[in-house]
């Protein structure tokens, strides 16, 4: 799944290509996509791109005092093209388009929405404010905020009974962060997931906000300037622990250990998060069995 820095990578590079260009034609093709309907997606057409944001994870283009929010979830993407096709997208099948985008001028170009796999959960929204799509509304702090101070952090963990890996992933309490960043976060902060929010020492919650701001920095800077295609593979790349089971510790050598749930999984170092104890992977015991 994009996060914060993929996200806001895309927003950066999207913004240099957008920016003062007229929306030509905006065609849906995957109808489940769009989350709302007035005004219509085809509203967007003839307005001008002003700019191009983020809120966590979520992608906000302006054009002309309306908004194109769009949610990548898990499966989702923006596919940057320096010529669309004249011929309409066909719907149906396994065609992976969502949405198609096309900007004025000469060269034909503009962007696809896609999303791959059958669990469909890429969302298109136009809205006069933002605030107006639900997820957008809920947002916690933005950690790359300038004004999110260490003093903010400790009151969002102040009394939080939570697992920190719950936590980081909660995005009513941070914008931006999942699954694999939170595994970075900890690794780089030293901590388990499986910690208690509430019980974490004033050391221990700096170091946090530390490798918070610092893992996500050195992530946004690796993706700067890079090419819409480009940052998946620079995101795997750049990671240490996350999707890396079975792989030594960057750091110390250990082996990189897993912990699957239903629909996603941890990864960790025990060395550096642990002291050199296993997590109970409760599932892949029952799978062993």
């Amino acid at each position: 799944m994009p996060e914060l820095p993929e996200v806001e990578a895309l927003s950066a590079f999207l913004s240099e290509r957008l920016t003062g260009r007229v929306i030509a034609r905006v065609q849906p093709v995957a109808i489940s996509a769009l989350k709302t309907y007035d005004p219509p997606v085809t509203a967007l057409e003839g307005l001008t791109v002003g700019p191009v944001t983020r809120h966590g994870k979520f992608l906000d283009i302006g054009a002309g005092g309306l908004h194109l929010v769009i949610h990548l979830a898990r499966a989702g993407w923006l596919r940057w093209k320096e010529q669309l096709p004249a011929e309409p997208p066909r719907p149906g099948g396994r065609n992976p388009l969502a949405l198609r985008v096309h900007l004025e001028g000469e060269a034909g170009d503009g962007f696809d929405l896609t999303e791959a796999g059958t669990k469909k959960g890429l969302a298109v929204y136009v809205v006069r404010d933002p605030a107006e799509v639900p997820g957008v509304a809920r947002l916690g702090p933005d950690p790359l905020d300038p004004g999110f101070t260490l003093a903010d952090f400790t009151a969002l963990l102040h009394g939080e009974r939570r697992r920190l890996k719950g936590v980081l992933r909660d995005q009513g309490v941070l914008a931006g962060v999942g699954n694999a960043y939170s595994d970075e976060v900890l690794h780089a902060a030293r901590m388990s997931p499986y910690k208690v929010a509430s019980s974490l020492t004033e050391e221990e919650t700096a170091r946090l906000f530390e490798a918070l701001g610092g893992t996500l920095r050195e992530a946004v800077e690796r993706s700067r300037g890079l090419a819409a295609g480009e940052l998946k593979a620079e995101k795997k790349s750049g990671l240490r622990v996350h999707g890396r089971t079975g792989q030594p510790c960057p750091v110390c050598g250990d082996t990189v250990r897993e912990v699957s749930f239903a629909d996603s999984s941890l990864q960790y170092c025990p060395t550096c998060q642990t002291g050199g104890r296993p997590l109970a992977d409760r599932r892949m015991s029952r799978l062993l069995k």
